[in-house]
């Protein structure tokens, strides 16, 4: 770093300048769009609550993914929307590691919550006689906490590591919120080593749980294959589609956006794929569960039914 620059105390995202005259749609879209995640996901956490029938460990994870996808969201959004009426799109660098933080954590989080609910739809399809002893509450419980703890440990170490460069320069962010590559972009310093360390742990710890994931479909396909009816093929596939569904969507933009080479980041496609994680997924994730989930239909519709007011009418 040069004695002439100054360091940033705040940063100026870019965000959607170039579509400023649409940025007043894009608020009521995004808007919109959050209010319905957070909506579906509460739903979907509070029928599980009150339905017995759910009470089980598939759904013991669920709960655990829609309070993540709820504050996934929820660590972007609102800030983006509030800068989407505003002229002057700012943050202080302390605020920036903020939301740094909660995005990464709860980022890779998922990734390992994702691999928790592949072993219980693997365990549930290949050992169905076990399935109650391998998936007690307490190994339930062990595998979300792993989860959570993996998240918090190795993306604090990174994000506190990444905050611990000088900022300096014009302090713009070409984003529109603080996500980790545009970020060191601003470092006043080589962060050649840091992007290869952060390459290496992207790939340990999303791509582990990517191959534990992988595995555990290919024994399930093995294992539905030797069924000889094809209903029960169909019911024992039905039971983990969802839950491929949103593997695909998480893991098809979380490898876009860090295992690709640096060469090939854009500013354009960095926003588009982030919105896709950011916005999109979380917003589909609820309408698989409930839209392709038996079970989740048949207990709103009980829920519904003994609804006092429900009754009245």
């Amino acid at each position: 770093m040069s004695g002439n620059q100054s360091l940033c105390t705040k940063f100026t995202f870019v965000a959607f300048s170039s579509l400023a005259e649409l940025q007043p749609v894009l608020f009521v879209v995004f808007l919109l769009i959050y209010l319905f995640t957070v909506g579906g996901n509460l739903i979907i956490i509070s029928l599980i609550w009150v339905s017995t029938s759910l009470h089980t460990p598939m759904y013991f994870f669920l709960v655990n993914l829609s309070f993540l996808e709820m504050c996934y969201i929820t660590s972007v959004v609102p800030q983006m929307l509030v800068h989407l009426l505003m002229e002057t799109k700012t943050i202080s660098v302390g605020g920036c590691a903020a939301q740094m933080y909660t995005f990464a954590i709860l980022g890779l989080t998922e990734c390992s919550l994702l691999a928790a609910m592949a072993y219980d739809r693997f365990v549930a399809i290949c050992y169905p006689l076990r399935y109650t002893l391998l998936m007690s509450p307490h190994m339930c419980l062990i595998l979300a906490t792993a989860s959570w703890t993996t998240g918090v440990v190795v993306e604090s170490a990174q994000i506190t590591w990444i905050f611990s460069l000088p900022f300096c320069g014009t302090g713009k962010i070409q984003h529109f919120f603080c996500d980790i590559m545009p970020v060191m972009k601003l470092a006043c310093v080589d962060t050649s080593h840091n992007r290869i360390v952060m390459f290496v742990l992207s790939m340990i710890f999303i791509m582990t749980p990517c191959l534990l994931i992988l595995c555990s479909y290919l024994r399930i396909l093995v294992t539905i294959l030797r069924i000889p009816s094809a209903a029960g093929r169909h019911r024992a596939f039905s039971t983990c589609s969802s839950h491929i569904l949103v593997v695909s969507l998480f893991y098809g933009t979380a490898l876009f956006t860090y295992i690709q080479p640096k060469t090939v980041h854009t500013p354009e496609t960095d926003k588009a794929t982030a919105l896709m994680y950011t916005v999109v997924t979380p917003a589909l994730n609820p309408v698989i569960y409930t839209l392709r989930n038996k079970e989740v239909k048949e207990a709103f519709q009980r829920v519904t039914q003994r609804n006092p007011l429900r009754q009245m009418a």
